[in-house]
């Protein structure tokens, strides 16, 4: 059976995926009847031609590659700043919900909404997804701050500017 089979019944899809998974999947899953939802960051790897895509030369983000391969999907995108680990450990993470539709917004709401997630509702989905990928380059930023012991002024500095030139973005 295939992945369309697999969820057939399904009240929401979530594709924990790489970017680069992410166009295949959703071509399982342009037909799918529930809610489908990703929690990829970043931009979609160059590829070739194929015959639901020309070939792209720099990369798309999630919604693109849905409009071009599932354009009928109900979507939407789960991001913010968070770890794995730390969320199924139950750590506190604040998350956004984005999607056009307000059902997929209040379905992904529902689901992950908890104790220790706060789940944010939002309708910009290209807003959501910038923000996730270049928060992504702040983080490393940091992390490079912190393993050089550049100390705790520079990691400030860093992460205000950073914060300035996001929002200038």
């Amino acid at each position: 059976a295939g992945l369309h089979e697999a969820v057939a019944g399904a009240d929401l899809v979530v594709l924990a995926t790489p970017m680069a998974a992410l166009r295949s999947m959703l071509q399982q899953l342009r037909a799918c009847a529930a809610p489908v939802v990703w929690l990829c960051k970043g931009f979609e790897p160059a590829h070739a031609a194929t015959d639901t895509a020309p070939p792209a030369s720099t990369g798309l983000m999630a919604h693109e590659v849905q409009a071009q391969v599932a354009p009928a999907v109900r979507c939407g995108v789960l991001s913010g700043p968070s770890f794995a680990q730390e969320v199924a450990a139950g750590r506190p993470t604040a998350l956004v919900a984005a999607s056009e539709s307000a059902a997929v917004r209040q379905a992904l709401v529902a689901a992950f909404h908890g104790p220790t997630m706060r789940v944010y509702a939002n309708d910009d989905v290209p807003g959501v997804e910038v923000g996730g990928a270049v928060k992504n380059v702040l983080a490393i930023a940091t992390g490079l701050c912190d393993g050089l012991a550049l100390g705790l002024n520079a990691r400030a500095a860093l992460i205000t500017r950073g914060l300035a030139e996001m929002t200038r973005l």
